[in-house]
Parts: structure tokens; C-alpha cells; sequence
């Protein structure tokens, strides 16, 4: 995934037909995060906690819910990967990069949790580890790049 162009209104990206479809398929997996990870506070003295744990896990599923939409809709647009002779042209404007972090960064930390938050490197890979850190390292890639990118702007 290469910066080809940035501007105030766009970034253009080429990436070559592995790339765009290791990005898909991560994309594919929001959201990540497990729903019950976020407490509404680590203190046990909060008046009524679980009935405002409960709202705030209604509120949390709300937002999955729609920027998995969003999500669906974003990647179903068909201007969003032009074809070209290097692969696709992914065209994103600022709004657009800044939700897509948003996104990688739920995979990225989600995958991380479904590993049990390690701490370590992980020493070994097995079939239960080896997808998480595959997903967890490829979010961790295309947000990088896109940080590049608007750094560069």
C-alpha cells in the first residue's frame, strides 16, 4: 500500500490485488472488540452501575452496528478500488481515512484481546493464536500506512 497522492480533500493509495484483498478481509472482521470490554468505570461506588453499564453496552453495540453499515456501504462503493495496471487505486478523503483508523485500530486491539492481552511477544503460533496475530499484524499494517500518509498532509 503506497501513497500516491494527498491533498486537503484526498488520498490516493495504489495497492497491488494481495493488498486490497488482505485489507478486505481484515475489514471484514469488524468490529473485533468484544462487546462486555468496555466498563463504565473502574470504581465499584457508582450509583446504579450496572443499569448504566447496560446503557453504555447498548450505546457501544448501537455505534457497531452502524459503522459496520457504514463499513458495507464504503467498501460496496464502486469508485472506491479503481483497477489499474499496478492494481487498485483506493481513494479515501480525510473523513474517510480518519473512520478507517477507527476501524483497523478495533481490529487491531480486538484481535489483541482475543489473544489475552499479552504483554510478551507471543513465543508460539498455533492453530488458535495464528489467526488473531495474522489480523492483529495485518490492521496494524494498513493503519500504518495510512498514519503515513496523513502525517504527510
Amino acid at each position: 500500500m503506497k501513497l500516491v497522492r494527498a491533498s486537503a480533500n484526498q488520498f490516493q493509495f495504489q495497492l497491488g490485488q494481495r493488498e486490497q484483498h488482505f485489507l478486505l478481509e481484515t475489514l471484514k472482521l469488524y468490529p473485533r472488540v468484544p462487546s462486555a470490554h468496555q466498563p463504565l468505570s473502574r470504581s465499584a461506588n457508582l450509583p446504579d452501575r450496572e443499569a448504566n453499564q447496560h446503557l453504555l453496552d447498548e450505546a457501544l453495540a448501537e455505534q457497531r452496528a452502524e459503522n459496520k453499515q457504514k463499513l458495507l456501504a464504503f467498501l460496496a462503493k464502486p469508485q472506491r478500488f479503481a483497477e489499474n495496471s499496478a492494481g487498485v487505486l483506493l481513494k479515501l478523503s480525510p473523513s474517510e481515512l480518519e473512520w478507517l483508523l477507527q476501524v483497523l485500530n478495533d481490529i487491531r486491539v480486538g484481535s489483541w484481546l482475543l489473544l489475552g492481552s499479552p504483554e510478551e511477544k507471543i513465543d508460539r503460533l498455533d492453530e488458535t493464536t495464528s489467526p488473531h496475530v495474522w489480523v492483529m499484524e495485518m490492521a496494524g499494517f494498513f493503519q500504518m500506512r495510512l498514519l503515513e500518509a496523513w502525517e504527510k498532509t
